[in-house]
């Protein structure tokens, strides 16, 4: 693990704005990025088609305006590629509907795209008149395409991912969640033990869990105050279970 983290400490999640905090990482300190953002789309996160119940959903999802998504992608896309190591790797949760700004953004801001994974769910919000969307793009990006992390821990690993959303019923949770199979697979993949994972939109706090648990050290940023409560109480049960 890089030990220089300019105000920041591994193994630590901090709330706050990912666009400003993220300028304060140094240069090259990080291994591997994995990041579900928001999407820019209509979000309603308590609506009754997720079949969950509202007052288990934790209130303050923020979405970013459609005008503004080019800019916003752009400049963290950015920064993700200036903190992340020469042999770093990056791993961008996208839906259908901004991919084509999240794949400009990685173009320009120098990175090579290796694979569009499809993670494939069990369920999509019901619709009357075109398809059901059930799945997610993952886009699979690295700084340098002849140096990077690349464990083949399946004899023959395909791109198309199929795992269930969880169902955490009766408890509390965020609108948005990467389940735990998806997070450590892209960890035992592109990282070793002692590596540095960032995730700058850290939501339920799924990628700094399943780091620790995997023996990889952590930096998380959320910019919602209750998210950011709720992640690190997923964290302090993590460590009361070793």
């Amino acid at each position: 693990m890089k030990s220089d983290l300019g105000p920041f400490e591994a193994d630590r999640i901090y709330q706050g704005d990912a666009l400003e905090l993220m300028e304060e990482i140094p240069s090259g300190s990080v291994d591997l990025i994995v990041t579900d953002p928001p999407f820019a789309i209509d979000f309603r996160a308590q609506r009754m088609n997720y079949n969950r119940t509202g007052r288990h959903v934790l209130d303050g999802y923020r979405e970013v305006s459609p005008d503004d998504y080019a800019d916003f992608t752009r400049t963290w896309v950015d920064e993700a590629y200036r903190v992340l190591s020469p042999s770093g790797s990056l791993y961008l949760f996208s839906g259908w509907n901004r991919l084509k700004e999240v794949l400009c953004s990685l173009d320009a801001s120098g990175f090579v795209t290796l694979n569009h994974i499809i993670w494939k769910y069990q369920f999509g919000v019901y619709t009357r008149k075109k398809y059901v969307t059930s799945h997610y793009h993952v886009l699979y990006a690295v700084k340098n395409p002849r140096n990077y992390t690349f464990n083949k821990v399946e004899h023959y690993p395909e791109d198309v991912w199929v795992i269930n959303r969880e169902y955490w019923k009766g408890k509390q949770k965020t609108p948005t969640k990467l389940p735990r199979e998806l997070v450590g697979k892209i960890l035992r993949f592109s990282s070793n033990p002692g590596d540095l994972v960032l995730d700058p939109f850290l939501g339920s706090g799924t990628v700094a869990v399943v780091s620790r648990e995997l023996g990889r050290h952590f930096l998380g940023f959320e910019i919602v105050p209750e998210y950011y409560e709720f992640a690190k109480q997923r964290l302090k049960e993590t460590l009361l279970r070793e």
